[in-house]
């Protein structure tokens, strides 16, 4: 094989895994799309099949800044789901941790230096 090739090659590759970015892209921007109908849906997917590099470009200049939209919307989704799925595993937030140690302190069941601890290791001192 000449440089030339490999090159050639090189590019093609690129291009093609490009596009394979941009298909799924699109598919999974179709489906988070409630608002478009199932058979606008199977429209665009047959387009995508039948006339593959017309109907990516074509999606992405029509749909392009809804397609945005639905993907930060979703961001913002799975960002909020994350921080309170930490939120139920981590416990109770620091008022309440120092509140209950506090409870704890009146009870008599842990001293005052255990209490200070217990509360610098809550706020992270």
């Amino acid at each position: 094989m000449s440089f030339w090739e490999i090159v050639g090659v090189v590019v093609v590759s690129f291009l093609f895994a490009a596009y394979l970015i941009v298909l799924f892209r699109i598919v999974t921007d179709l489906f988070r799309d409630h608002a478009t109908s199932g058979w606008a849906k199977a429209g665009w997917i047959v387009a995508l099949v039948v006339l593959p590099l017309l109907a990516a470009v074509l999606y992405v200049v029509l749909r392009g800044p809804g397609m945005a939209e639905r993907a930060q919307a979703a961001s913002l989704r799975e960002w909020e789901a994350r921080n309170d799925y930490i939120r139920v595993i981590a416990g109770t937030d620091a008022v309440s941790q120092i509140g209950e140690a506090g409870r704890l302190l009146d009870s008599g069941t842990i001293t005052e230096a255990e209490f200070a601890r217990i509360k610098d290791s809550v706020l992270g001192r």
